[in-house]
C-alpha cells in the first residue's frame, strides 16, 4: 500500500484544512503522512494572531485544527523556518508534495507622500501586536490623540477601527495582548474614521461584520444614508444584484438609520475617500482625501479635497505574499496555475489566490489543490523528512509540546476569566513547550 509523505509549509487555516484534505481523501490503498511545518512556535496562523479579539466565535475552528492534528499519521513541526533552518529545495527533493500554505502577511502601501511619518501604520503590523504575535511585541503604537483614521473598506480595516472605537474594558475578557490592553486603557481616541477610496458598493465587509457595529454599547456608529441611498440606486441600474451586496447594503443602511445613544465614542464609515498625502512633523496630524464620485460604473476623482485632523493613521489595503528563495511573486502571490508552482510543490490559501475570502474559503481551496495533487502523484519517494534537516540541539515544538504551551495558556486565562493569555516571548514558549 503506497504511503505517500506530505510536507505543509504554514500552520494556519490554509494548512490545516489542506491536511484535512489528504486525510480525508486516505482510502485503504492510499495513505498520507503529514508533516507541518512552522516559522513560529504556535500554529493556528491567522486565528490565533489575525482574528479580532473581540470575536472568539470564529476562533473555534481551532478545534478542527485540534482534531486534525490528532489524526494518525500527522506531525507538527513549529519553531522550523522555510529558508533558514530548511530549504524549499531540500523538501522538494524529500516529500513526493510540498504545499505551500504561507499566507500574506506583508502589508501593501498606499505610495503617497507622508506614508513614512511615525504612527502611520500597516494593519500587517497592528492586528498581530494586539493579538500578541512575538515578532510584533515591540510595534510603536501612539494612542495620544482624539482621531484615528483606517484606511481600507474591508472586514480587517473594521476590525482594527472597532478595537480603536470601543470602551477598552470590553476586551477585559478577551485574549488581546495584555501590552495592548494597557494601551487601549491609555488611549485618547474618541473618534475613528474608516475610509474607502470606492462606493458602499464595492466595499468588501462582510453583512455580519456590519450587522454587529450597531451592537456596540459603548460607541456610535455612522454612515450617511446619502451615500448609501446613491449606491442602492447605482446598482438597481444594473439589473440583477447579487445576494451579498443587497445584504451588504442592507446592514449599512441599518447602521445609517440606527437611533445614536449620544456617546463619547464614535465610528464613522465614509466611502469615495482616496488619501493622497499623510502631513506632519514629527508624526501624523492630517491626512488629506481626494473626493471621489461613481460615474458609470467607474470611480472618478472630482478634482475636491478634504482634510481630515488625525494623529494615527492605520492602512489595511491588502497583503502581499512575501517572498523567499526557490519561488516567484507575482501580484502579490505565489506564482501558480491553479494551485500549481513547479514539480512536486504547490500553493494554496492566501499565498495562492490573495487576501481574499474567510477562513472558510480556505477548506474548498484545499480540497481542490489536494486532488491535484493526489492526481500528480506517482511513485512514493523513500526518504527521511524534515528531522533530518535539522541542526542538532535545533529545538521543535511538536504537537505534544504545542499542547503544554496551549494549556499553559488556558490556565493563565482561566484565573484572570479570558480564554487564554498569550505568551508573547518567543524563547518563553519553547520553554512552555519543553516544560
Amino acid at each position: 500500500m503506497p504511503n505517500y509523505k506530505i510536507a505543509i509549509v504554514g500552520a494556519g487555516p490554509a494548512g490545516y484544512f489542506t491536511a484535512q484534505a489528504f486525510q480525508n481523501a486516505q482510502t485503504d490503498e492510499l495513505t498520507f503522512s503529514i508533516d507541518m511545518i512552522e516559522r513560529l512556535p504556535t500554529p493556528w496562523g491567522l486565528v490565533r494572531s489575525g482574528v479580532a479579539p473581540d470575536h472568539p466565535k470564529i476562533k473555534t475552528v481551532s478545534k478542527v485544527f485540534e482534531k486534525i492534528a490528532k489524526t494518525e499519521g500527522f506531525s507538527l513541526f513549529a519553531n522550523v523556518e522555510l529558508g533558514k533552518d530548511i530549504s524549499l529545495k531540500d523538501l522538494r527533493e524529500r516529500y513526493d508534495a510540498v504545499v505551500l500554505a504561507t499566507g500574506s502577511s506583508k502589508g501593501r502601501k498606499l505610495g503617497i507622500p507622508g506614508e513614512e511619518l511615525p504612527n502611520c501604520i500597516s494593519a500587517a503590523e497592528f492586528v498581530p501586536w494586539y493579538n500578541a504575535h512575538p515578532d510584533f511585541i515591540n510595534v510603536e503604537v501612539d494612542l495620544n490623540t482624539d482621531t484615528a483614521v483606517v484606511i481600507g473598506a474591508g472586514n480587517v480595516a473594521m476590525d482594527v477601527a472597532r478595537l480603536l472605537a470601543i470602551n477598552p474594558l470590553e476586551l477585559d475578557p478577551t485574549d488581546t495582548a495584555e501590552h495592548a490592553l494597557v494601551k487601549f486603557k491609555q488611549s485618547q481616541i474618541r473618534k475613528v474614521i474608516i475610509c474607502g477610496r470606492r462606493g458602499p458598493e464595492h466595499a468588501a465587509f462582510t453583512a455580519p461584520e456590519l450587522r454587529d457595529l450597531p451592537k456596540l454599547e459603548n460607541t456610535d456608529v455612522y454612515i450617511d444614508t446619502e451615500q448609501i441611498n446613491q449606491a442602492a440606486s447605482r446598482i438597481e441600474q444594473l439589473g440583477e444584484v447579487e445576494k451579498d451586496l443587497r445584504n451588504n447594503l442592507e446592514a449599512m443602511r441599518l447602521i445609517a438609520e440606527h437611533n445614536k445613544k449620544g456617546v463619547e465614542r464614535k465610528l464613522e464609515i465614509r466611502f469615495l475617500s482616496a488619501p493622497i498625502e499623510i502631513k506632519g512633523r514629527d508624526k501624523v496630524e492630517e491626512i488629506v482625501f481626494a473626493i471621489n464620485e461613481v460615474k458609470d460604473g467607474k470611480v472618478i476623482a472630482t478634482g475636491k479635497t478634504i482634510t481630515i485632523k488625525a494623529g494615527l493613521v492605520v492602512t489595511a489595503i491588502g497583503y502581499d505574499a512575501v517572498e523567499y528563495a526557490g519561488i516567484n511573486i507575482e501580484n502579490g502571490r505565489i506564482t501558480n496555475i491553479a494551485g500549481h508552482v513547479e514539480h512536486n510543490v504547490y500553493v494554496t490559501g492566501w499565498a495562492k489566490r490573495g487576501p481574499v475570502g474567510v477562513i472558510g474559503t480556505n477548506k474548498s481551496d484545499s480540497n481542490d489543490v489536494v486532488e491535484l495533487i493526489i492526481s500528480n502523484l506517482t511513485e512514493p519517494k523513500v526518504s527521511e523528512g524534515v528531522s533530518s534537516l535539522l541542526k542538532s540541539g535545533h529545538e521543535v515544538i511538536d504537537q505534544l509540546s504545542w499542547e503544554k504551551i496551549n494549556a499553559s495558556e488556558v490556565i493563565s486565562g482561566e484565573i484572570a476569566g479570558k480564554p487564554r493569555i498569550k505568551e508573547v516571548d518567543w524563547k518563553r514558549l519553547i520553554s512552555l513547550g519543553r516544560s
